[in-house]
């Protein structure tokens, strides 16, 4: 377990202190589930929050800002099972918004590492940006590093793969990041460092430097504000600190893996026979993974249910669902045959639940989702199972059973008909199928995706589980998102006075095409009140009223009559937009000068989102 010294809690505050000691606000960490950025289902970096000031916006809070965000990222899902990666996880982050640039970033992550954290120099390395043809290799941050005795052996010049960041969308800021690692494996660490494919070496820090701007037609152009946006890994700086080999053994994993232990029988680092890998010959895996798997999987679930997402075919309900059925297999794997996620899930929150308080008062919510879940896949599982084998693996009877490889049974050829007509009978996810079929060495059929999909042409854009959802967004600045983002508070405003004043905002999703606004209420909308509202919106576009925006702290935000959710996430000071005397809000922004840039404000939908919650889908004509 970890010392106190390097305790979770411990270096958070490390973290914080360090930066805010050298000028930087902290703010307050943004939902796991974006706010008006429909360009990912979910938060994936601390930058995501803090697009709309990266692009050149005022934060309220200054040019310095520091802070740790809850991230969860499902686009490197196959990777979970192994050491360090992980889907929910929170990243330690500093920026700058057009203030420092290379060399102080640089200088103040190498403090970090070896003065307040008193790591080793001789076990530290170093990546940077090897240019190519839009942009010049980054000899300046390599020269900072040297000039702070980094040997040039241990500097290795990488492409854009690994030494590049964004953007986040189709086009906005990027640039070339330079990546620090430490050394993990056994001994002294080699005279020169080989990259990331030497394993030993765990990059545990990111530095990017925004200085790039991409166009729609691929090219790039400098930006007016250059930006330094940084990104430790917590957990595996939490692992390097207390010298363990895998992030499972700190105490932001143990406690669930001494769970399962308790509730499967059987302990961490067995071999079992109920998992394998084809790499040709027979192959055993040791249960680690499936530990691993359902740790990290019930760990990201516990976090996206208290964000009010439950399971479901769409969006980040689906990755939901495909977390938990996912370690709801894995578990059968082990031999859990009960429901166990909801025990689980309680050793998440007893992890967290003094970092994240809103876990604790939405456990009986988190426990009910994920029991709710299991159980229904669970009515389906044994058979679906059967099923697989029968229809895909050729192995026999038993599922998860030793396979024989290369003796018995012709191995099936695996197509789009067969793994859609297991995700609708059986509730088995596509990417499970795939997994499964890889994990059996059954060969797909070179047309499976395009098969599928028009078994199920309206899971096309969820069905790679990726974690982006539209084209668009605030990452891409366009200025019909920014007129739909201005309609969303009118939208709202105009709810409260038809409807009520226990109408509050519960979500959004907006594209350049159309708004999605989620809002609580108990009733379907008769068609006289939409009516009613749609009006509204278009009597306060067609005044053309100002829309001012006002920075102040939060208790005269609240004071003003702004609406907002007012907990945890907001900072000192908040941004609070003013639409004439119709609409006050707390808001990061972008938004219209002026109503009348809007056009014509037309709801095109109205239905149930969840319980409580009602949903409207609209767009400007």
């Amino acid at each position: 377990m970890s010392s106190p010294d390097f305790s979770p809690h411990s270096l958070r505050e490390k973290f914080l202190k360090f930066f805010e000691q050298r000028g930087h606000r902290v703010i307050p960490p943004s939902s796991l589930v974006p706010e008006n950025d429909p360009t990912v289902l979910f938060t994936t970096a601390g930058m995501h929050p803090l697009i709309p000031y990266l692009m050149g916006e005022k934060h309220p809070e200054g040019k310095r800002l520091v802070n740790i965000q809850p991230c969860l990222r499902t686009d490197d899902i196959d990777e979970i099972g192994d050491t360090y990666h992980h889907t929910f996880f929170e990243m330690p982050g500093n920026w700058s918004l057009g203030d420092y640039w290379k060399e102080d970033a640089i200088k103040w992550s190498w403090e970090f590492l070896t003065e307040e954290l008193k790591i080793d120099k001789n076990k530290i390395a170093i990546s940077c940006f090897a240019g190519d043809g839009n942009a010049p290799r980054d000899d300046e941050s390599a020269n900072v590093w040297k000039s702070l005795g980094v040997s040039k052996k241990r500097i290795k010049f990488l492409g854009k793969k690994d030494n590049w960041w964004g953007p986040a969308g189709q086009t906005g800021p990027c640039g070339p990041d330079t990546e620090m690692f430490v050394w993990a494996g056994d001994g002294e660490p080699p005279e020169e460092f080989a990259g990331p494919e030497d394993i030993r070496w765990v990059e545990v820090w990111n530095d990017v430097f925004m200085e790039h701007d991409k166009q729609a037609d691929g090219t790039f152009k400098e930006l007016n504000q250059k930006n330094v946006d940084t990104g430790m890994g917590f957990e595996r700086m939490l692992a390097v600190l207390n010298g363990a080999d895998d992030d499972y053994k700190t105490e932001l994993f143990w406690p669930i893996i001494q769970k399962i232990e308790e509730i499967s029988g059987k302990k961490y680092g067995e071999r079992s026979d109920q998992e394998y890998i084809d790499t040709g010959d027979q192959c055993w895996v040791n249960t680690r993974r499936s530990f691993r798997i359902i740790a990290d999987h019930i760990k990201a679930a516990v976090f996206i249910l208290t964000e009010g997402i439950t399971p479901s075919n769409k969006l980040q309900g689906y990755v939901l669902r495909r977390l938990i059925r996912r370690a709801v297999v894995k578990g059968q794997n082990l031999g859990m045959k009960d429901d166990f996620t909801s025990k689980l899930a309680s050793a998440v929150i007893e992890i967290y639940k003094d970092r994240f308080p809103r876990l604790k008062k939405a456990q009986m919510v988190i426990g009910a989702g994920l029991e709710e879940e299991e159980v229904k896949f669970r009515k389906t599982l044994d058979e679906g199972l059967k099923q697989f084998e029968k229809k895909l693996g050729g192995f026999g009877s038993a599922a998860f059973g030793r396979a024989a490889f290369g003796a018995g049974g012709v191995k099936k050829t695996i197509d789009g008909q067969k793994l859609f007509d297991l995700y609708q009978t059986y509730g088995f996810p596509l990417e499970l199928s795939l997994e499964l079929a890889k994990e059996k060495g059954t060969p797909l059929s070179e047309k499976y995706q395009d098969e599928f999909n028009k078994e199920f042409e309206k899971h096309q854009e969820i069905s790679r589980a990726g974690i982006g959802a539209f084209r668009g967004g605030l990452a891409d600045a366009k200025e019909e998102t920014t007129k739909l983002h201005t309609a969303a508070h009118l939208l709202h405003s105009a709810l409260r006075k038809v409807l009520g004043e226990h109408v509050l905002q519960k979500g959004s999703n907006i594209t350049a095409e159309r708004l999605r606004f989620d809002f609580s209420h108990p009733d379907k909308s008769t068609e006289e009140q939409i009516k009613k509202v749609e009006d509204l919106v278009n009597e306060q576009i067609q005044k053309n009223l100002p829309v001012e925006m006002e920075e102040m702290s939060v208790d005269e935000a609240k004071k003003s009559g702004a609406l907002g959710v007012f907990d945890e996430r907001y900072g000192n000071k908040v941004k609070v937009y003013t639409i004439g005397n119709f609409s006050k809000e707390i808001c990061g922004g972008p938004h219209a000068k002026s109503t009348g840039e809007l056009g014509t404000f037309k709801i095109t939908n109205e239905m149930s989102s969840s319980a409580g919650i009602r949903r409207i889908k609209a767009v400007l004509e």
